[in-house]
């Protein structure tokens, strides 16, 4: 197949400033589109944006004609009959021309752009043809290799210039005008390019009227299912001058259009970027809503966060215990484990000031939290692939598995940023206003077993030393210190089964506030390890459809 890619739509006038955007738009799809676009097609737009480049800087206001056909068409003799010269050889041995002849009309020097397409042999025409409206100055006619010639360097060679020319002349005769190769390899390979290409079916006078007739009826009808609805044949011979007015004048006018560069190039932009965006869908899925409830849900469980949130209730509670229980069995909570300095999460460590937070980790390190279990980790995997598949949904398979990449992180990295996410949640709040209450109560009570006991003890001193009784108030009979050591008591203990209710209240308030903040930390961890690294392709995908878009449209 020619190296030359295929496309359908049409090109009219463009100008330099609409090339120049066309090309960049068509470099800046590439650099979006990456490998996700097929990598044959980025190639050739890389090499097509260079020439772009190239052939627009080079100096000079000419028009670069090939002649092409296949082996025995009579190229050569309507290039000398064009010319007016004996230029190019012809022979009875084929293949013939082996490599690129140039005629070049005008005074302005056109060295650099034959140096560019690489043709040695140049031939500088000298007058003008009287027979046509206007001047050939400018003209730069090329008599290619055959493209079917069975040297394959000089097929190479034909392709290789046919790349870079502005105009095409398909050349072809009676005997080869529906052969498979022309059609197929090389005029419906440049169908967009019919503002810039002329037909001709040579060596008519071989024919009689009627038959050269039919038969350009027929080359015609071969055109249009080559994509060129509108071309039209000219009918010519080199030896009887048959329809070389008509193809000078047709050459006359691409030279005054002054435009054929730009719209071969601008052919090229559009064939190739309807090439591309064939591997580029219509619409991209939207991640409403960000993070979904099911990948948050498998990160939290995958981050601990059920047992951070039992280790906060417990802290909670043990905490308002150690505040408003008992005054003299407070001192069996010091044989407990503190619950979040268990889990590296104490006071002491999370609440660290003067620290930014990208300096957490260096600080605080990891915490203790028990690793996930295999059903977490797959539950985390399972909710990675189902966002992924659901952003990944109508997109074409390099972009779907764009997508699904993205929405799974590497496990170690996001194991570490989640439990990050854990370390830097604040996991305390204000002590509540009840805890100074009952621990004031406690005391007070606390004070009043100590005043009872004193004077129990006072009482028992003066018995036994058979002193005299000291005075002892009474109430209802019962004397007070008695009282006030028993009441004391009673006292100290209801408050501390007061508090042990509150503590469980609270410890299940703050978890659940504590858990609210957890989740929240996760989601942002979803976010920006899953999510955002997801939206990123699919913006990367709009972008280079709206590029490939822009590339396409010629006006």
């Amino acid at each position: 197949m020619s190296p030359l890619f295929k496309g359908s739509r049409k090109v009219a006038g463009v100008s330099a400033e609409e090339l120049d955007g066309q090309a960049r738009a068509l470099a800046d799809a590439v650099a979006a589109g990456g490998k996700e676009l097929e990598p044959a097609g980025v190639d050739l737009a890389v090499n097509l944006v260079d020439k772009v480049t190239e052939r627009t800087s080079i100096a000079g206001n000419h028009t670069v004609v090939a002649l092409a056909g296949a082996t025995g068409s009579g190229k050569s003799s309507l290039f000398n009959a064009i010319v007016g010269e004996q230029v190019s050889r012809i022979g009875a041995r084929r293949p013939t021309t082996s490599r690129p002849s140039a005629a070049v009309w005008g005074p302005e020097p056109a060295t650099e752009l034959l140096d560019w397409l690489a043709v040695p042999e140049r031939h500088v025409v000298a007058g003008q043809p009287t027979d046509i409206v206007g001047s050939l100055d400018g003209l730069v006619l090329l008599d290619l290799p055959d493209f079917d010639s069975r040297v394959e360097a000089h097929r190479l060679e034909a392709q290789r210039v046919l790349e870079l020319v502005d105009v095409f002349v398909w050349v072809t005769d009676p005997q080869k005008y529906a052969d498979a190769l022309l059609h197929e390899d090389y005029v419906s390979a440049l169908a967009t390019h019919d503002a810039v290409t002329v037909v001709v079916l040579n060596q008519a006078d071989r024919l009689a009227p009627e038959a050269a007739a039919a038969c350009a009826a027929d080359l015609r009808r071969l055109l249009a299912a080559d994509g060129l609805p509108d071309a039209q044949v000219l009918a010519t011979s080199a030896t009887t001058g048959q329809g070389l007015t008509e193809l000078r004048q047709r050459l006359a006018n691409a030279v005054a259009g002054a435009g054929a560069a730009r719209q071969r190039l601008s052919a090229d932009v559009v064939s190739l970027a309807t090439r591309l965006r064939k591997g580029v869908a219509d619409g991209e899925p939207a991640l409403a809503g960000g993070a979904d409830g099911e990948l948050v849900d498998a990160m939290a469980r995958a981050a601990g966060v059920p047992v951070v949130v039992e280790a906060v209730a417990e802290d909670y509670r043990r905490e308002a215990a150690g505040v408003g229980g008992w005054l003299f069995t407070r001192w069996v909570r010091g044989f407990k484990a503190d619950p979040l300095a268990r889990l590296r999460l104490d006071r002491s460590i999370v609440q660290i000031t003067g620290i930014e937070k990208s300096d957490v980790r260096n600080v605080l390190g990891r915490s203790s939290v028990p690793p996930p279990s295999p059903a977490a980790r797959a539950a985390v995997s399972l909710a990675t692939r189902r966002l992924g598949d659901r952003a990944a949904e109508g997109l074409p398979v390099r972009w779907a598995h764009a997508v699904q990449d993205a929405a799974v992180p590497a496990e170690q990295t996001l194991a570490d940023a989640l439990d990050q996410a854990i370390v830097t949640t604040r996991l305390r709040e204000r002590n509540p206003w009840w805890w100074n209450v009952m621990g004031a109560l406690q005391w007070v009570f606390g004070a009043v077993v100590l005043a009872g006991a004193a004077w129990l003890t006072a009482l028992f001193v003066v018995q036994w030393l058979q002193l005299p009784p000291l005075p002892t108030p009474t109430l209802s009979g019962i004397a007070w210190p008695p009282i006030l050591f028993v009441g004391g008591l009673l006292a100290g203990w209801l408050v501390a089964v007061v508090t042990r209710l509150l503590g469980r209240v609270g410890a299940e308030r703050r978890a659940r506030a504590v858990e609210r903040r957890l989740r929240e930390a996760i989601r942002g961890v979803a976010v920006e390890r899953v999510v955002q690294p997801v939206q990123e392709v699919l913006d990367r995908h709009r972008r280079t459809r709206e590029l490939l878009d822009r590339a396409r449209r010629a006006r």
